[in-house]
């Protein structure tokens, strides 16, 4: 509740600068390995080794990308799981992710290893690379397992309150790779194998600080049991790091066809293949760079942003949009400035090889990043309407650039040449920046028009309680549960809870009642998942579930809908139920109450039924409406006065027993 307070009190500026700094950091270190590659790559051995690294780059985001995937999602089950109280499958959980992330690792050695060269050339590799892209990717295959579970225990550890502590494992490991690199390309004369032994040395030793973290844990101890795999559990987790997973493989599809169209259209231009490829990859640490940076503005006022929309605090929501903004704006304005007035400097930094490089270099890397600030306004802009819920909008935003630079980067070179595929940058830019902010103009508008509301200040309604059952309905659209859950409650002399435990939610937690209410609502079902893995929604649920604990506490009442059955699924006195009826019936109610043609009736019933499906299943890992769940299963068809009768009898008689 402190923090809840703090987030919606303090100065927005100051919140603002104190969660995104770190984000930006850690985003910065642990780009780090390949850039410091490239530099003295680059400078030891030639912009032949650049491209050589280039070629191994879509295969480590690939391992990067399965270690988020299952690092994110542990992490944001560990969280969730904390919010709610349920910490005794935690360590199953962080076991899971640990497991399934070495195991994909050994996944991709296995591949790469067996696919061998022919893996490498349809990736991008040349005759004039392909040895060094074998010697160095070869090194840094064996390992990947480590390397990758190391990185989900960084997200693991992250979760369990030690940021400083991940952060400092992957600094130790960058600071290896930085020393290393020089001694073994230069001293040792080992040239790229070189670059590869410092990688996988600085890896490894980042692997040991984070795997002695499981001795000193703060919210779960690690045994041997815990890495005994659920899948229940992991669908779970892999469920919540979904969208991590998905940006990564769209890093690894851009990659892999830019090197593909810059091999193929570079071999008939005057720069060969290997010049357009090198100078991708350079061109690209340093859109690396700036990406991260405007990445980490957005991802540090995600809480803060989550937690002002759902309050209502929209005025605060404006100003944090304004300044998320504008701080990603001013960073990349001095980029740009930099990148267009002296890109020789950056190009050399990297490695200058040749007058024929270094004019190719310098040419594209001022097309390339012209436009870099629509690019990184456009990506924060898609994360804070992830950190307010919007899916709908969030999900096709964070891609949009992406697919504009596919389609282009394949049309452009047929009319342009190889340089054509870097123009294409620019071009997605200018197509996605214009659809964004036409979204943004919509989103900024609804928040000045409504007015910055205040939470509900209800407390417990005023009715009689006492010891007794405490009964939780489940039910279909149209089955008319919720009247039947109040003449139940009439029936029995108990309360009856609905909207009644949205507004406790509210008020504990600082979230607005809507925002809660909305939680189960008729998402789009492509978008249903990533809505409800989104922060704020999970932090909703989690002060949701304390509300419905909280009500069955103070006595015997009926608690209707909200998957109150699983939340009190360990309350000593629970009777659950679940109520259906079919299709025609339900049909007929929905058009009874609402007016809705039958079409729309169906519909509605559709769509309800689907998302009350979607949101149970997914914060329980059970199947909606199975007897097995509930004690009691009712057709509502027998009438709504029946149906309360027949269930009011079987309550007092489990009362009795």
């Amino acid at each position: 509740m402190e923090n809840n307070q703090y987030f919606g009190t303090e100065r927005v500026s100051k919140l603002l600068a104190q969660f995104a700094i770190p984000c930006i950091f850690s985003l910065i270190i642990s780009c780090l390995y390949n850039i410091v590659d490239q530099i003295f790559v680059g400078n030891g051995i030639g912009y032949l080794g650049n491209a050589a690294t280039g070629v191994i780059f879509p295969i480590t985001v690939v391992g990067w990308g399965m270690s988020l995937f299952f690092g994110d999602g542990a992490a944001a089950h560990l969280s969730v799981s904390l919010g709610r109280n349920e910490t005794e499958k935690i360590h199953r959980g962080v076991g899971n992710a640990v497991l399934c992330s070495f195991l994909s690792g050994v996944v991709i050695i296995a591949i790469s290893y067996l696919c061998g060269d022919g893996l490498l050339r349809l990736i991008g590799a040349t005759d004039a690379n392909l040895v060094m892209a074998h010697d160095y990717g070869f090194i840094i295959y064996a390992m990947m397992p480590l390397a990758m579970t190391q990185n989900t225990l960084a997200s693991i550890i992250r979760a369990d309150g030690s940021p400083r502590y991940a952060m400092g494992a992957m600094l130790v490991g960058a600071v290896i790779n930085i020393i290393g690199d020089p001694v073994a390309i230069f001293v040792l004369d080992m040239g790229i194998k070189g670059a590869a032994y410092a990688t996988i040395l600085g890896q490894f030793v980042s692997f040991l600080i984070c795997a002695a973290y499981l001795l000193r844990s703060k919210t779960f101890h690690i045994g041997a049991g815990s890495f005994r795999l659920e899948m229940s559990l992991l669908k779970k987790i892999m469920a919540l790091g979904t969208s991590s997973l998905l940006t990564q493989l769209s890093i690894v599809i851009i990659t892999v066809i830019n090197n593909i169209l810059l091999v193929r259209y570079g071999a008939v231009s005057e720069f060969g293949a290997d010049i357009p490829l090198a100078a991708f990859v350079v061109i690209m640490k340093l859109f690396q760079i700036v990406l991260n940076i405007a990445i980490g503005i957005a991802a540090g006022a995600q809480p803060i942003v989550g937690y002002n929309y759902g309050a209502k605090k929209y005025g605060r929501v404006k100003e944090l949009l304004k300044l998320v903004v504008a701080w990603t704006a001013v960073v990349c304005v001095v980029c740009t400035v930099l990148f267009e007035a002296i890109p020789q400097v950056f190009i050399r930094m990297f490695g200058a090889d040749g007058e024929l490089y270094t004019q190719f270099a310098v040419g594209c890397l001022r097309i390339y990043l012209s436009l870099i600030i629509f690019t990184c306004v456009q990506k924060v802009c898609a994360i804070f309407l992830q950190s307010i819920g919007h899916a709908k909008a969030a999900a096709p935003l964070s891609v949009l650039r992406d697919v504009f630079l596919i389609v282009l980067s394949l049309i452009a070179p047929v009319f342009l040449g190889v340089t054509g595929i870097f123009w294409a940058a620019p071009a997605a830019d200018v197509f996605a920046i214009a659809i964004t902010a036409v979204v943004m103009v919509r989103l900024w508008k609804e928040l000045s028009e409504v007015s910055e509301g205040k939470v509900s200040e209800s407390a417990l309604p005023e009715y009689p309680t006492r010891e007794g059952v405490v009964v939780t309905i489940s039910r279909e659209h149209g089955s008319a549960g919720k009247r039947i859950g109040q003449l139940v409650a009439e029936k029995l002399g108990i309360p009856c809870y609905y909207k009644e435990m949205i507004a406790i939610a509210a008020h504990e937690s600082g979230l607005a009642e809507d925002f809660i209410s909305n939680l189960n609502s008729d998402e789009n079902a492509v978008m249903r998942e990533l809505y409800l893995s989104s922060n704020v929604v999970q932090d909703a649920i989690t002060a949701q579930d304390r509300a419905i604990r909280k009500i069955a506490d103070a006595g015997s009442c009926v608690i209707v809908g909200r998957s109150a059955d699983y939340v009190l699924r360990n309350h000593k006195n629970i009777v659950r139920i679940f109520i259906t009826a079919p299709k025609t019936y339900r049909t007929r109610m929905v058009m009874d109450m609402y007016g809705d043609s039958r079409e729309q009736a169906e519909k509605s019933i559709e769509r309800s039924d689907a998302a009350r499906r979607s949101y149970y299943e997914s914060i329980t890992n059970k199947k909606w409406g199975d007897s097995h769940s509930y004690e009691l299963c009712v057709d509502s068809s027998i009438g709504v006065e029946e149906t309360a009768n027949l269930i009011s009898s079987y309550i007092k008689v489990v009362s009795l027993l």
